[in-house]
């Protein structure tokens, strides 16, 4: 089959947002009890406004364009990284405030995160540290859609500010995410993110979906890369 991936979904402005693409691989996975994680790599930066092919079903999805892989998708086991404490809705608006891309975003027009995105087109997701010395940030989400791929990219870009993106531009390499429950329409959540270390130009980090009740909903384990801006353009 092949799929588009509109430019309303882009992180950088000529490619699209990594988690929401991971997202849609991850819409034809089969997991199992044993293997409840989707596991996504992207290999090159997701095309935007041309057809791509999609193929596979079950264990192994395969993005392409014109043959060249773009992302690819398997089950994962169940996440066994720690799992931070959840935060109150209020500490999460309180994290907001701090939001480092309001004061220089690497790439404003990113769906998930992006600063030159308005309500209702992108998720306009805030993730500010939380100040307590553990190194989490935390932002608040009301969906207005729940479908897999939104979920993906609420828990992807909070994930990397914890990481460090301030100021050393990064993007997705590899997103492990493990869904336990859907969101709620029109409801209000709260994410929370964390870092999980690093080495050279790679960085780890750990994000969780919870109610605003701290019932946790999806959890997620990424690696990001440091670029330089020019090279996340698809050829």
């Amino acid at each position: 089959m092949t799929v588009i991936i509109d430019r309303r979904f882009c992180g950088p402005p000529e490619s699209g947002n990594g988690g929401y693409v991971a997202g849609l691989l991850a819409e034809r996975i089969a997991t199992t009890p044993t293997r409840p994680a989707v596991s996504v790599r992207l290999s090159s930066p997701p095309p935007l406004d041309r057809a791509l092919t999609l193929g596979g079903y079950g264990s192994l999805v395969l993005l392409q364009d014109s043959g060249r892989g773009i992302a690819s998708a398997s089950p994962a086991p169940t996440l066994q990284g720690e799992l931070p404490e959840p935060v109150s809705l209020a500490a999460a608006q309180a994290a907001e405030a701090a939001y480092e891309g309001l004061n220089g975003h690497p790439f404003p027009t990113c769906f998930s995160c992006g600063t030159g995105r308005e309500p209702g087109d992108g998720l306009c997701l805030r993730p500010g540290p939380l100040g307590d010395g553990t190194g989490r940030y935390a932002a608040t989400w009301t969906p207005n859609e729940v479908a897999l791929p939104f979920v993906w990219a609420a828990l992807d870009c909070p994930g990397g500010w914890s990481a460090g993106i301030a100021g050393r531009p990064m993007v997705l390499g590899t997103m492990t995410t493990q869904l336990l429950h859907d969101p709620m329409p029109a409801q209000p959540h709260v994410i929370v993110a964390w870092p999980r270390g690093g080495e050279g130009r790679k960085f780890l980090s750990g994000s969780a979906l919870f109610t605003a009740q701290g019932d946790l909903l999806a959890r997620a384990e990424a690696t990001w890369i440091t670029v330089d801006p020019a090279a996340v353009r698809p050829a």
